[in-house]
């Protein structure tokens, strides 16, 4: 009798309770691993290659732990890259609210997974052999029961506690946190068309995917992290699995690279800028954020107490707004006041004309090499004369480019 209430107490492996947080924080590590290295990096962007032992290991752990089938996670996250914030987005806080994607974003999940269409147009490419279609797609609840079973035996009551953990990690951590706070706070490094962030530059709880931003900016890149004090330990574990020979890295992030400062502008510039336009277009962000900073601080002794507005309550408010590369996005009261606040700046309204000119070199489908080219040239002529430090600080550094 002592002997059964004690397997009952603490199971096979009579931990203590410290001992079992710590195998349960290994265990949902391991899932994490199995997200952002099998599913997100290899399956979905094609970033890496697995060697098919390493690949099966991730197949069949995320069929104990979560449940989930690999077609339908690839094609639904492949179609949150296609329609990213616009209508059809699986999960987009922009769309469906911040608190319903935090909290509900499984909910999310399991809707669009329903969606024939959608595993048709975007699950192409993922494992179909006999075990993917007679086990892991056919009784994707029966791997989480046997887990339950697992744990259980091995921890006492206490497995129940592990098992629901477990169960909620990744429509917690993923669904919630990466589609929800990854696209609503935190900071960027690129200028992305769309509101990615970086929730935090040391990405080690998800496996890397804390660095959302840098992913949306390069979504076939194997690595997350850009910046020198960020850290990707997906890209760790994926250089480690490099090493012994069982994964093949296909794509990262180019590398930015600066030339010394020339005096012609040359096609490989052009190259440059538009492989670099989201950091180029991040950058631009901070010129015309610093030159709002500069204008503000000119109004400030002339502004009144009582006054019903002034220059500096507008813009103060569009502040912000003035940061956006996607004016259509706006809604028409924040577009009349900013098209008001520019009217009365010419540095700000220049700015943002120049800005707005600047991304028709990589968003034009129809000009030439040899067009755009010269189209680069005059723009940095223009902003070189402009009369604006920031504008033609940043010309001269844009020379600089290349690919």
């Amino acid at each position: 009798m002592d002997t059964f209430l004690s397997f009952l107490a603490g199971g096979l492996l009579q931990y203590s309770w410290w001992q079992v947080v710590l195998v349960t924080l290994a265990l949902t590590h391991v899932t994490i691993l199995g997200v952002t290295i099998f599913l997100h990096r290899s399956q979905t962007h094609r970033g890496l290659d697995l060697h098919p032992a390493v690949m099966h290991f991730f197949r069949f752990w995320l069929w104990m732990t979560t449940g989930m089938v690999t077609k339908e996670w690839v094609a639904i996250h492949r179609k949150h890259h296609a329609k990213c914030e616009r209508e059809g987005d699986p999960h987009s806080p922009m769309i469906y609210g911040i608190g319903k994607v935090f909290f509900r974003g499984a909910e999310l999940y399991r809707q669009e997974a329903a969606n024939a269409e959608t595993l048709k147009r975007y699950g192409n490419g993922t494992p179909d052999d006999w075990l993917e279609r007679n086990l892991y797609t056919r009784h994707s609840m029966l791997g989480i029961l046997i887990m339950l079973g697992l744990d259980l035996a091995l921890f006492g009551v206490l497995g129940l506690t592990v098992w629901a953990v477990q169960m909620a990690w990744i429509p917690f951590w993923a669904a919630g946190v990466v589609n929800g706070l990854g696209h609503f706070v935190g900071y960027r490094n690129y200028a992305s068309p769309d509101t990615s962030t970086n929730v935090f530059p040391w990405g080690i709880i998800i496996g890397g995917e804390e660095l959302h931003n840098n992913h949306h900016a390069y979504g076939t890149s194997a690595k997350f992290s850009a910046k020198w004090w960020e850290f990707d330990i997906g890209w760790g574990y994926i250089k480690v699995l490099s090493f012994f020979r069982l994964a093949t890295v296909r794509r990262v992030a180019p590398k930015l690279k600066l030339e010394p400062a020339a005096q012609s502008i040359s096609l490989q510039t052009l190259e440059g800028v538009i492989l670099h336009r989201y950091e180029i277009l991040a950058r631009y962000t901070d010129v015309i954020k610093q030159a709002a900073a500069e204008e503000l601080a000119k109004l400030k002794p002339m502004r009144k107490k009582g006054s019903p507005d002034c220059r500096w309550r507008q813009l103060s408010r569009i502040r912000r707004t003035l940061g956006s590369t996607d004016a259509d996005a706006l809604e028409p009261a924040q577009r009349a006041e900013l098209d008001n606040v520019l009217a009365q700046n010419q540095s700000l309204s220049t700015l943002v004309q120049m800005r707005a000119e600047l991304t028709r070199l990589w968003e034009s489908s129809s000009a030439t090499s040899e067009q755009l080219l010269g189209d680069l040239q005059a723009w940095c002529q223009r902003a070189q004369q402009s009369g604006i430090e920031g504008l033609e600080q940043f010309s001269y550094r844009l020379r600089r480019y290349a690919a």
